[in-house]
């Protein structure tokens, strides 16, 4: 028999979901660093700090609770006014960021420290917290929104961290168990170890919760979400309600940024990584499917892990 929704809702709760107290303690840790960067910052010439946004899974209530397959990473947005946007001032800027991460924590590794394509990276090892510096040149005649550098290949894009967050908020609001399976979703990501980002799960969700609206059982929605992946072979064009004339990509995968029409957010994905997700997303429904008719807990854990459980332990 089908997993019950009381079931995959325990899971969720008991397993998938960051604790209060675990986020708590992370916004304070995020917190503390803000603030010491931004001041650290505001004394370098050329640098204004407009505005500081929390982003990424953490922000939108989709991230896993850390463990030792899933990281706790959160992105922070620093809107920097006063620097051209070209891809020279941001490895200068993401330099200086990461200069005075260094200062600011003298007694860390320096393995703790990392420039990334779009980000600056500091871990703390004692909460096993990762932080992601965004810096993100401000359009002052567009509220929210930005530009984001790769500091690879120099290509620019434009973002609104606080749309994003807004994004998924309102497919929260419009059901209430969305980021419960976004959340399964990327369980399953990590278990098959398939290529798919976060960012892409959220998307594919909202897709699948707009084509087929929320009725159905979590356990089925969960299947069609997979289901979505095998029949469209990742070859459907993804896009939204928020999207105006989207541009024309020839990528393997297109799924567009709901805030960016011009941003193909599956333009790193290969045809053979396409291929890969197809045919893990086929597996996985079917064992999905064996699981759902069958009501056995241990092909639940093929997908979901070891700790995968529906109820307390006796």
């Amino acid at each position: 028999m089908p997993l019950t929704n009381t079931q995959v809702r325990y899971y969720d709760s008991n397993v998938l979901r960051l604790p209060k107290d675990k986020r708590e303690t992370y916004n304070a840790q995020v917190d503390r660093l803000i603030a010491a960067l931004r001041d650290s910052l505001k004394k370098q010439d050329q640098i204004t700090i407009k505005r500081v946004v929390k982003a990424g899974s953490f922000a939108k209530h989709t991230i896993l609770r850390k463990t030792s397959e899933d990281a706790v990473d959160v992105d922070v947005v620093f809107y920097i006014s006063g620097q051209k946007a070209d891809e020279e001032t941001f490895s200068s800027l993401s330099q200086k960021i990461y200069e005075a991460l260094l200062k600011l924590y003298p007694n860390k590794s320096i393995e703790d420290f990392e420039i990334q394509r779009k980000a600056a990276t500091v871990t703390f090892v004692g909460t096993g917290l990762d932080v992601d510096i965004v810096p993100v040149i401000e359009n002052p005649n567009k509220e929210g929104y930005g530009w984001q550098f790769d500091r690879v290949d120099g290509s620019k894009t434009e973002t609104c961290a606080p749309c994003q967050v807004r994004f998924v908020k309102e497919r929260k609001d419009q059901d209430s168990d969305f980021r419960t399976l976004v959340r399964l979703a990327k369980r399953w990501r990590t278990m098959v170890e398939c290529p798919l980002k976060s960012f892409h799960i959220e998307l594919i969700m909202a897709h699948v919760l707009e084509v087929n609206g929320k009725d159905g059982s979590l356990d089925k929605r969960f299947r069609d979400f997979l289901l979505y992946i095998v029949e469209s072979n990742l070859q459907e064009v993804i896009k939204f309600p928020e999207n105006g004339a989207v541009s024309k990509f020839t990528d393997p995968v297109i799924i567009i940024d709901p805030v960016c029409d011009t941003n193909n957010v599956a333009s790193r994905i290969t045809e053979d990584e396409r291929k890969e997700i197809v045919q893990l997303a086929e597996k996985s429904w079917e064992t999905a499917n064996f699981a759902s008719v069958e009501g056995d807990f241990d092909l639940w854990k093929e997908l979901f892990g070891r700790s995968f459980r529906v109820e307390d332990a006796a």
